[in-house]
């Protein structure tokens, strides 16, 4: 899940994007709306959190040019506004949340959760695809009731995947979706997670084919897997 956090206090915007790592998103921020626009222009996000309160463009403009646009990016809002009008306001243009500062950080990860398994249509943390579980808010897996280990980046990839079954996805979209503006990843590198992947996931019958020449794709399950 990768997101572009807007806010003009460094200060916040950095420590909202180690937050958000370290609970397993891909977090990259931005100072100002005019600076989002062009992120989200040239890039593809899944959720944004955004402030309301920015210099020049504010984040209710940004959100009305979005949704006029019709973005289907997630969007938690961040006010320091009290008011019930300014809430409301942004809930009308298409927010599908909002935090007042100062909130806690439980709190952001848990609303930031629930847009996550709203747009994959669950109402519990676990996902299932075959005989592999995820727990995306414990960061757990398990192939056939066993568990599986999946280090960061093998877990990105994984999430990725799931997200789109059936579809084949080029190492460079890969690394695009998984990796933020400060980490860099190459493509090289993608063979490398696919095939731990493949060898940790291939005996319960989740398999990722290799479309010569295009890149991957995660097959539907095999509903009668060979044992390991």
């Amino acid at each position: 899940m990768r997101t572009l956090i807007v806010e003009d206090d460094p200060l916040l915007a950095d420590g909202l994007a180690q937050l958000l790592r370290g609970a397993g998103f891909n977090a990259d921020f931005v100072g100002s709306a005019e600076l989002a626009e062009a992120a989200l222009a040239a890039e593809s996000f899944d959720l944004m959190v955004l402030d309301i309160g920015l210099p020049g463009m504010d984040g209710l403009e940004l959100l009305t040019r979005l949704r006029a646009r019709h973005n289907p990016i997630h969007v938690l809002m961040l006010t320091a506004r009290d008011a019930l009008n300014e809430r409301v306001r942004g809930l009308n243009l298409g927010a599908d949340d909002y935090l007042t500062k100062p909130f806690a950080a439980v709190e952001l990860l848990a609303r930031v959760n629930a847009l996550v398994r709203r747009s994959r249509g669950q109402a519990g943390q676990r996902r299932e695809f075959g005989t592999l579980t995820l727990d995306e808010e414990a960061r757990r897996a398990w192939l056939a009731g066993q568990p599986v280990e999946l280090p960061q980046r093998e877990w990105a990839i994984l999430q990725f995947l799931l997200d789109n079954p059936e579809r084949v996805l080029s190492k460079e979209r890969i690394v695009a979706a998984i990796c933020t503006w400060d980490r860099d990843m190459s493509v090289n590198a993608v063979e490398v997670y696919i095939s731990r992947l493949r060898t940790k996931l291939e005996p319960g019958g989740i398999r990722i084919r290799t479309v010569r020449g295009l890149g991957y794709m995660l097959e539907n399950p095999v509903h009668d897997p060979k044992p390991a």
